[in-house]
């Protein structure tokens, strides 16, 4: 069992970084990896020279963190949820279950496809960010912290989107989660600092991975007295921690519930079924 359940993740390690290989040949994906850094940029220089109440602070530069930290929860949460969803209908999850530890295999492959993905979008907002923009921290121990502040932001995404993938077979839900993920970056201080909200929204704003995520990154690209407009006049990286933390242990409790479920699930009369209802939408 153990031997091939290591052959499964090792192929699924393999085929992960085929999927993500490829995608730089895809003018579909690579449209894809520019559209987030192309309309981010263009987002921050639009802000011009505008700042922080009286705190001086540019908005750019507070922003461009906050922007990775977007582009993290939409890949985690979205992503994830879409591909899942996708793979279902055209029969690779049926595939992948047919096959001893397959599953385990394909989720692995895919998550490795994602983070990958992820870590590309973010290199192409920060590096023309701090080309563009001043104000940010280029040290080793800015990159270590954001490359574990990326790490964490997935960990806690991630499952989150593989249980949202694994709800419903109607691909109209599937598109539809971006809008509840909008309005959780609208209150999460990813354009404007969340010190500026009413209280009551703050408040939730700080229980969504959101707003953690986007605070990491600040932490890790911004100078220590950029943190007095934040909450408390800290970055609160053991807070960032537990509430990622939290998410995390959630997400990897309820997904694997949830997608053994809806494997078995999974046959060739219910995929054929879903065929059958796109077929009669188109027509």
């Amino acid at each position: 069992m153990t031997s091939t359940r290591t052959a499964a993740v090792r192929a699924g390690i393999e085929g992960g970084w085929v999927d993500l290989r490829n995608s730089f040949t895809n003018a579909q994906d690579i449209t894809y990896y520019l559209f987030i850094p192309i309309v981010s940029i263009a987002a921050l220089v639009v802000m011009g020279d505008a700042t922080f109440r009286d705190s001086g602070a540019a908005l750019q530069t507070l922003a461009l963190p906050s922007i990775l930290g977007m582009s993290i929860v939409f890949s985690g949460i979205s992503t994830a949820a879409m591909w899942l969803h996708l793979d279902r209908d055209d029969g690779t999850l049926l595939r992948a279950r047919a096959t001893p530890n397959g599953i385990a295999g394909y989720l692995v492959g895919k998550s490795l496809f994602i983070t990958g993905s992820a870590a590309v979008t973010a290199v192409l907002v920060v590096v023309p960010g701090l080309i563009l923009f001043d104000g940010f921290e280029a040290s080793a121990t800015a990159w270590v912290t954001l490359a574990a502040v990326f790490v964490f932001g997935m960990l806690a995404t991630l499952p989150i989107g593989a249980v949202i993938g694994s709800l419903g077979d109607d691909p109209k839900k599937i598109d539809l989660i971006a809008f509840p993920i909008l309005a959780t970056i609208a209150i999460s201080g990813i354009f404007y600092p969340i010190t500026a909200l009413p209280g009551w929204l703050q408040v939730i704003g700080q229980i969504l991975p959101t707003y953690w995520i986007g605070l990491g990154m600040r932490s890790a690209l911004l100078p220590d007295s950029m943190a007095a407009v934040e909450i408390g006049g800290s970055w609160r990286h053991l807070e960032m921690i537990g509430v990622l933390g939290v998410w995390t242990v959630i997400g990897l409790i309820l997904a694997p519930i949830l997608l053994r479920r809806m494997a078995r699930r999974e046959s060739g009369a219910n995929l054929a079924a879903r065929r059958l209802k796109v077929l009669q939408r188109v027509q």
